[in-house]
């Protein structure tokens, strides 16, 4: 659980704590300021400890989970091109296809490992759950979430609907409710999905679900450790050959090709606009956007 001086094992913002007697392993996503957004080096972190605990015998399950109450806010936007490398860092230039391939398809991978984790995998969910934090949160096996926590896809907004896991969409939340989430970008509370199975549980009280979380990880770790592996690679058939055949090409293919978009008048360019205003301002400007006012028609459709 520590180290040999007794501290939390820890790289960068990303921390992991073993419990070897209680076959659990908690990471915690530690870059708060954010609100717990990672950019390429603290996914690389998180992915670098999932692979040693996937080949560590005495972890039955790892428990995710944000710091400062607060989940994660997915993918930094701060510097979306940043992604693709220094030399696509430049806002003016965007990113050739086949460097939107090649980081997309290594990108999606690290998502397409965690859906079929060898090991049981408990998501405690607070604050909020965008983007690839959202796609974590409907990944894992248990998720704990906090009703008044903030989900969805926003940067669909300004990146288009082809992002994350469509497969992963479709299947976890349904066709209707992922339609909805992607051509909107709305982001919206988890009560409002609560009567879907969409997660294992939703509790109104944000500050009950830490212990909930751990709860269901001491829960699932008096399984008998063959039998959680072998479960889960028979749910990773059943679920490719159910709902998701295709998705581990399908995913980096459209957010790559999705993503290369060009804007017409009066769209919004997030990119462009982030470069001219800066991030907060660009945020600010977005949402301004994409604010449509409900019950009052538009002056052209009033006779």
């Amino acid at each position: 659980m520590t180290t040999e001086r007794g501290e939390p094992m820890s790289e960068g913002r990303v921390v992991l704590e073993r419990d070897e007697h209680g076959g659990i392993a908690r990471i915690t996503l530690d870059n708060p300021g954010r609100r717990n957004a990672y950019g390429p080096a603290m996914r690389a972190q998180l992915a670098a400890h999932l692979d040693d605990l996937a080949h560590d015998d005495s972890v039955k399950v790892v428990l995710l989970r944000g710091g400062g109450g607060v989940f994660s806010t997915g993918a930094d936007m701060n510097n979306a091109y940043a992604w693709y490398g220094a030399e696509a860092a430049d806002p003016r230039r965007r990113p050739s296809q086949r460097r939107r391939l090649a980081v997309d398809r290594e990108t999606f991978g690290f998502y397409h490992e965690f859906m079929g984790y060898p090991k049981a995998t408990v998501a405690e969910v607070r604050g909020y759950a965008l983007g690839g934090g959202f796609e974590l949160a409907l990944m894992a096996d248990i998720a704990v979430v906090a009703a008044d926590t903030r989900i969805g896809m926003p940067a669909t907004r300004f990146l288009g609907p082809a992002l994350g896991s469509l497969h992963l969409f479709f299947h976890r939340l349904g066709p209707v409710l992922a339609r909805r989430l992607l051509l909107t970008g709305d982001v919206i509370e988890a009560r409002e999905v609560a009567h879907l199975p969409v997660f294992t549980e939703t509790l109104d009280n944000a500050d009950d679900v830490p212990a909930r979380a751990d709860w269901w990880a001491r829960k699932i770790s008096r399984m008998p450790a063959d039998g959680i592996v072998i479960a889960k690679e028979a749910f990773r058939l059943v679920e490719q050959l159910q709902g998701y055949q295709g998705e581990e090409v399908a995913s980096y293919l459209f957010h790559a090709f999705g993503t290369n978009l060009q804007f017409d008048r009066g769209e919004f360019n997030f990119v462009r606009t982030r470069a001219q205003h800066g991030t907060k301002r660009a945020f600010e400007l977005r949402d301004e956007h994409f604010n449509v006012p409900e019950g009052k028609a538009p002056d052209y459709l009033v006779p």
